[in-house]
């Protein structure tokens, strides 16, 4: 008896450990009901980790675990709810990081408390389909728009207008949120609720539903639902500017701007509070940011916005086909996409072009990507087999041992899809091992780094040679000069002793002529230089001398010197084109690698296509 009474306290402190620790967070201080309903809801959406959960997620497990085939107001018990739950947050598991793994066992009691409480408050131990989907759908991570077109396709009719009888049973079903975090008074269920939501229209059809619901403001009933949305959004949003109350110097969150006090900014604690300074009152207009805009983004908006540069207005949500969407044949689907049907979960259909699906797109990772296509590729496989056993469906969801063999299927796929994954992540970090720079390539290749260096130094050291040489050259031309010089003053002491005059000297007579080039004899040689090229710089003297027509014998000792530097110069020039070709084939060499790790990447990912 002793212990029959500790395990129903033990219980029933489970069932309200919830509750009590959301009202540790003292959300009750909120002055407004709209965001005080929207902090509470989305604390137990953080604290149960459905907000990991992503819609179409949810709605994958829905058609996993058999209740897209049930009618709406069909009645699951407790084990079935929490076997569904179970499901989800195990497949949640297996899409995070180890780093980022969630306690399942209490994700999945703390859930499970709050619905019951929520939706089975009599203690009857069962709820309808219809009220789990809603609870779910609606709790879960994603898109707001993503989730009322699931919703809607739950509340349409096979012509996709909407059934005014579904909707008022949803709103019955999704008010018993607010109600069950202790805002029942605010926004709990009435009979007029559905026609203050569409007073006029008579026809409600997918775009319209849309236009309604993410309006703003909002039908008053579900206003705390985009809030809880933009809640999500800007937890981490950082605005560096200082609250006008509090004096804190930086804001997360929501930022609030009164429309009537110049530069009074509150942030979302004070302002939920309803604090107040100076001349502002809470009775004023305040005006809501969710991101922060330096004065010269907002100047350039404004600009822009004033020049047309730019639409004035954007709509709340793209312009989806009027007409229903039905189901296609599946058997050669190429490409798959969710999109919403009546009393269906998601339909597949084939797209004319290979475009990205919705889910691969919010999808949180490639590896969840790849595990999404092998369970439906999986599910239609074991579809096929049942219809070929003449199963019926509604036999499917509950006979869980008959999907064992699908589930065993599933776990192979996956396994084979992680080996993959894995060889095409070792092959790109081989493929960006050899694309690194040089010095890590080294540590790969030594040798080659050896044989780089050693040619690198002795092309450096060939260039400090031919640099020697050319000063060398540079001065032998200065002394060559110098001893023109003094032939020049000997010739002159001659010709005074003679008694003629030294410009009717035959040596200068041709001082005029072009001077002839001196070539390099050596066969192959790049450049040829001529004497001006080579004596930059030197006197005219030494000029003269190798313009004559008739050197002496001097003078042709200088010319047989001359050319012999210059055949030095060409053989160096030779020398320094040989080591470059040889770093050109080190480079291909290179080369030539990187394509062989680029082929090995392709290869790999020609394994890793799926074939179906």
């Amino acid at each position: 008896m002793i212990e029959e009474g500790s395990k129903s306290s033990k219980s029933m402190v489970e069932k309200r450990q919830l509750f009590m620790e959301m009202r540790a967070q003292n959300f009750d201080v909120i002055r407004l009901s709209t965001y005080r309903t929207a902090c509470k809801l989305r604390f137990v959406q953080k604290r149960c980790n459905l907000h990991l959960v992503d819609v179409w997620n949810m709605i994958e497990a829905f058609r996993d675990n058999g209740l897209s085939t049930l009618d709406h107001n069909a009645e699951i018990n407790v084990s079935r709810l929490e076997t569904i739950l179970s499901s989800i947050f195990y497949q949640l598991n297996k899409r995070l990081p180890t780093t980022h793994q969630i306690n399942v066992e209490q994700s999945i009691g703390l859930l499970l408390n709050f619905i019951v409480a929520t939706y089975d408050s009599e203690g009857h131990g069962k709820l309808t389909v219809f009220a789990m989907k809603a609870m779910l759908a609606t709790m879960c991570g994603g898109k707001i728009l993503d989730k009322l077109r699931y919703i809607f396709s739950q509340i349409s009719d096979s012509n996709g207008v909407m059934v005014f009888a579904k909707f008022d049973q949803f709103l019955r079903e999704v008010l018993k949120l607010p109600t069950a975090v202790f805002e029942g008074p605010s926004f709990g269920y009435t009979e007029h609720s559905v026609r203050t939501c569409f007073p006029q229209q008579k026809k409600i059809l997918l775009n319209t539903f849309l236009d309604v619901l993410m309006a703003d403001p909002p039908p008053q009933c579900l206003v705390w639902l985009p809030l809880m949305h933009r809640l999500a959004n800007v937890e981490n949003v950082f605005h560096p500017v200082e609250c006008s109350y509090c004096r804190s110097e930086s804001m997360m969150g929501f930022r609030y701007r009164c429309q009537q006090c110049h530069g009074y900014q509150l942030c979302q604690s004070c302002f939920w509070r309803g604090h107040a300074s100076g001349p502002h009152s809470n009775q004023h207009q305040m005006k809501e940011h969710s991101s922060w805009k330096s004065p010269a983004k907002k100047l350039s908006h404004a600009i822009s916005k004033s020049l047309g540069c730019m639409p004035i207005g954007e709509p709340p949500h793209p312009v989806f086909p009027e007409a229903a969407e039905r189901p296609q044949d599946l058997a050669h689907t190429t490409q798959l996409r969710p999109v919403a049907n009546d009393m269906n979960d998601t339909v597949l259909i084939s797209s004319g072009a290979p475009t990205p699906s919705k889910s691969t797109l919010e999808s949180p990772s490639r590896l969840d990507e790849e595990h999404r296509l092998i369970a439906r590729y999986a599910a239609r496989l074991a579809a096929e087999a049942s219809n070929s056993t003449q199963c019926p469906p509604t036999d499917l969801g509950f006979n869980f041992d008959a999907n064992k063999q699908q589930r065993q299927l599933i776990a192979e796929l996956e396994n084979k899809n992680r080996e993959i994954l894995q060889e095409i992540q070792r092959l790109r970090l081989e493929h960006e091992q050899a694309s690194q720079p040089t010095p890590e390539k080294a540590q790969q290749n030594p040798t080659l780094l050896a044989e780089l260096r050693l040619l690198r130094h002795r092309k450096d050291e060939l260039e400090r040679r031919m640099s020697a040489l050319q000063e060398s050259r540079r001065e032998l031309m200065v002394q060559l000069e110098g001893l023109m010089r003094l032939l020049k003053d000997e010739e002159q002491k001659q010709a005074t002793q003679t008694g003629s005059s030294p410009h009717s000297s035959p040596s200068h007579s041709a001082s005029c002529t072009m001077p002839m080039p001196i070539r390099s004899t050596s066969a192959g040689s790049t450049p040829t230089h001529t004497p001006q090229d080579c004596l930059a710089g030197v006197g005219d003297d030494v000029l003269d001398a190798f313009s004559q027509g008739v050197p002496r014998n001097l003078r042709n000792d200088l010319l047989v010197a001359a050319d012999s530097i210059t055949n030095t110069m060409s053989s160096l020039v030779k020398e320094l084109h040989s080591v470059d070709d040889g770093l050109d084939d080190e480079e291909e060499n290179m080369r030539n690698g990187r394509d062989k790790v680029s082929s090995l990447k392709h290869s790999g990912k020609r394994h890793f296509t799926p074939s179906f």
